[in-house]
């Protein structure tokens, strides 16, 4: 969700792998939302469209060799079971970054939970639009008990499994 720490940590994961040789490239939110999906709003087939277009180009990436790292609110389980299958099974972990919703109030900077508790914005997961939590992530990460170190370092363990 929103202020998860979604971002934070691919943030830091992508320094990471990068200073260890990797060529990857994190897609989130800010940069997909102001180009690419810059006329999707945030009903729930605007978040499937969201979700498709990430994929799609993810996929691209996948295929030129680079590590797509993308941090975004997938709140269904029908839109990433979406996204796995285009990307593909053998490329695609499910990271779930599980933080409690008060938490996320808490983080929230950019006073997005604020706003839509006014109503001011609709459709926002958590509030007034629903979240389901992965049910077998291949990584689950509890942004109150681990670091963003650690938090890193598990993606980056299961990434070398891979």
């Amino acid at each position: 969700m929103s202020g998860s720490g979604k971002s934070t940590i691919a943030i830091a994961l992508e320094k990471e792998l990068f200073a260890r040789g990797y060529h990857c490239y994190l897609l989130d939110g800010d940069n997909v939302r102001n180009g690419l999906c810059n006329n999707l709003g945030f009903t729930n087939e605007d978040r499937t469209e969201n979700i498709r277009r990430i994929s799609e180009m993810s996929k691209l990436f996948v295929d030129a060799g680079v590590i797509c790292i993308n941090a975004f609110v997938s709140p269904t389980l029908a839109i990433r079971k979406m996204a796995e299958e285009i990307i593909g099974s053998d490329d695609f972990i499910e990271v779930y970054i599980n933080t409690p919703l008060e938490v996320c109030e808490q983080r929230d900077v950019k006073g997005l939970y604020k706003k839509a508790r006014a109503g001011e914005i609709k459709n926002f997961t958590g509030i007034d639009a629903p979240y389901e939590a992965p049910i077998l992530p291949q990584i689950e990460i509890k942004t109150v008990e681990q670091s963003i170190e650690e938090s890193c370092q598990l993606i980056i363990n299961q990434l070398i499994n891979k």
